[in-house]
């Protein structure tokens, strides 16, 4: 074979080769990636597993139904953080490289621990229903969105409904709250809420500590019998809550004084126990059931093609709901963020984050996307990076969840100025401005 046929081959496979790359690229351009934090092992594996399927299923669902986002085909990739601060920054570092849409850490403690990298890395942190409480304010933490509310949001509710329960705030005076809680920054999260309320109404705070997972609460329960408290604030997650409500059972405290944050409100945290945890209270974002419209077309798109990534029985719990909310609200900021910089095109991160900073979601878009009745609207700004901080309580009657009150919003009169006070001291703790309007708008 002579030199020049020899050069020739060589540069026509050459050219195939990266014709080849050429291609692979434009296809991974043409794909919007979710990185997924996740522990599907461990003590919190039980809450945490349904919460992740539910994030995963939606995706396969608007690939399936709408052939993505304005035909923006979705990638995810999982990582396993076991609810670990070391693994979750692992995870992050891992991935971060891959063009992410955004990352939701799915625990408090990664989430403190990654707040000041996502300054750097500009991507956002989507922190439904958890996180810094303070990152409500984006005029100083611009990449932070604990959409839907925060724990001082979920604390405060819960003070609102016990006063209504008493007859009024003034009742509150005297008596005994008990805060049972997750030894971690998720269980300390609440309490600047809960100190400001015990002065302004008189009621007396005990803190209890359960250090984590949570297997074993024997002092806690001893205080609690000891103290008497009117009432028992449970702030768990994962084992720690059927645990909580086993050891109230074998101490005889009353199911119905107690009442848990939104992380312990679910399937898994009373299924163990049954008829045990009757009369248990929580705090509810959202409903459960698989009547909804997105509900049914999971079951349709994704498990009626058996391609769902948990049991179908599964569809419409608690937490496997919230991560579908997690998930559209994901989508609907890349939706959002391509009305801006160009429908058809994958987002980067930046444009996520104004999307996830301009969301709009009115009961008319909600029931467009098939969650009527599933959650409030949703509406955000430079400002106001939740959006919404309404709640409703739900208690166990042995067998399912019901709600058992009205709505409640957190009241913004006692929170903005927490919020506000919170913010500047991390502004001035790691020398950053405020944002100005400018900037605001870019």
């Amino acid at each position: 074979m002579s030199t020049l046929k020899s050069f020739a081959i060589a540069s026509s496979l050459a050219a195939l080769g990266l014709a080849g790359l050429v291609t692979e690229a434009a296809a991974q351009a043409k794909e919007q990636f979710f990185p997924l934090l996740v522990y599907r092992t461990g003590p919190y594996a039980p809450n945490g597993t349904p919460w992740a399927n539910g994030k995963q299923d939606y995706i396969k669902m608007i690939n399936a139904r709408d052939g993505g986002i304005n035909g923006v085909k979705i990638t995810f990739e999982e990582c396993e953080t076991g609810y670990a601060t070391d693994k979750g920054v692992e995870c992050y570092e891992r991935l971060k490289g891959k063009n992410p849409s955004l990352f939701d850490p799915q625990a408090t403690g990664i989430t403190f621990a990654l707040t000041d990298k996502v300054i750097k890395d500009k991507i956002p942190l989507v922190t439904l229903g958890y996180g810094l409480a303070a990152s409500q304010d984006g005029n100083v933490f611009k990449w932070n969105f604990p959409l839907m509310g925060s724990y001082w949001t979920a604390a405060d509710m819960l003070i609102q409904h016990l006063a209504k329960k008493e007859g009024g705030f003034d009742k509150l005076k005297g008596k005994k709250i008990a805060l049972v809680y997750h030894d971690s920054p998720f269980g300390k999260e609440p309490m600047p809420l809960l100190d400001e309320r015990q002065k302004m109404h008189g009621f007396e705070l005990i803190k209890i500590p359960v250090t984590a997972p949570g297997v074993e609460q024997k002092s806690a329960w001893l205080q609690v019998r000891q103290q008497r408290p009117d009432y028992v604030l449970l702030w768990g997650w994962g084992v720690m809550n059927s645990t909580a409500l086993k050891e109230a059972q074998a101490t005889g405290y009353p199911r119905e004084k107690m009442y848990g944050v939104w992380w312990a409100g679910a399937e898994p945290d009373v299924k163990d126990v049954g008829e045990g945890a009757k009369g248990y209270n929580a705090l509810a974002l959202n409903t459960s059931g698989q009547s909804p419209k997105v509900i049914q077309d999971i079951l349709k798109y994704v498990h009626g093609k058996g391609e769902g990534t948990g049991p179908k029985d599964e569809v419409g719990s608690v937490l496997y709901t919230r991560g579908l909310i997690i998930q559209m609200l994901g989508v609907e900021a890349v939706r959002r963020a391509q009305e801006r910089f160009g429908k058809g095109k994958v987002m980067n991160a930046e444009q996520v984050r104004w999307g996830l900073e301009n969301l709009a979601l009115d009961q008319k878009r909600l029931d467009a996307l098939g969650f009527a009745g599933v959650m409030r609207p949703i509406s955000t700004s430079c400002q106001d990076h939740m959006g919404s901080s309404w709640a409703r309580v739900h208690s166990w009657d042995g067998a399912k969840w019901n709600f058992s009150s009205d709505w409640y919003q957190a009241d913004e009169q006692i929170l903005k100025p927490m919020v506000k006070s919170a913010a500047d001291k991390y502004a001035a703790e790691k020398k950053l401005e405020r944002r100005t309007p400018a900037d605001c708008q870019s």
